[in-house]
């Protein structure tokens, strides 16, 4: 298991460099990554996350169609925020869901973790669409999912996946803060 969770990591770095960049090509190894991920955290009975990892598969496909039809005749995609009733939204959503997919995991008796499990899934179900609509609340939402994740992955000895999520944490912040610039110049530029 310890070589799929190598290779998986690969992936992922390679997919959250790419996505930093703004680049159409961090699908592929995205869905690289989760695919993988998938049979490893099955494995690791943490179910929700394996179970996200179908719906990144789905969402990373679709995010790459939307990302197609948005880049036009460059490489790098135009991003934007929301509004404060769109975040509000996204919040409640992550909120709901957390607490509906935690009661049903802690009723699963080898679940682990099942609250963490549940919270990392429903903020990363909410951060990957945003991050297929280009909106930049998405580093925000990636910044907490990693953070959270980094726990809940040492405690459960996946340390290459909390190393990798460590290096995501980094990159996200690094994402937001190219994501925010980008933004400013593209309303610069329509100005």
């Amino acid at each position: 298991m310890e070589q799929l969770e190598l290779a998986a990591v690969v992936f992922g770095l390679a997919n959250i460099v790419l996505l930093v960049r703004r680049s159409i090509w961090n699908f592929p190894f995205g869905i690289a990554m989760v695919s993988l991920y998938a049979i490893i955290f099955l494995d690791q009975r943490l179910y929700a996350q394996a179970g996200l990892q179908l719906f990144f598969a789905v969402v990373q496909i679709y995010g790459w169609v939307l990302w197609a039809r948005a880049r036009g005749a460059s490489d790098a995609v135009a991003v934007g925020w929301f509004g404060w009733p769109a975040r509000a939204g996204w919040l409640a959503f992550v909120a709901a869901a957390t607490l509906a997919l935690g009661a049903g995991l802690a009723g699963l008796a080898d679940a682990a973790a099942p609250y963490p499990d549940a919270a990392i899934a429903a903020a990363s179900i909410a951060a990957q669409v945003l991050l297929s609509l280009r909106r930049i609340e998405t580093w925000l939402l990636w910044i907490a999912v990693d953070a959270a994740a980094i726990w809940l992955y040492t405690s459960r000895d996946l340390h290459l996946t909390a190393g990798l999520y460590a290096a995501f944490l980094v990159l996200s912040a690094v994402g937001l803060r190219e994501w925010a610039r980008a933004a400013e110049r593209q309303r610069g530029a329509a100005a």
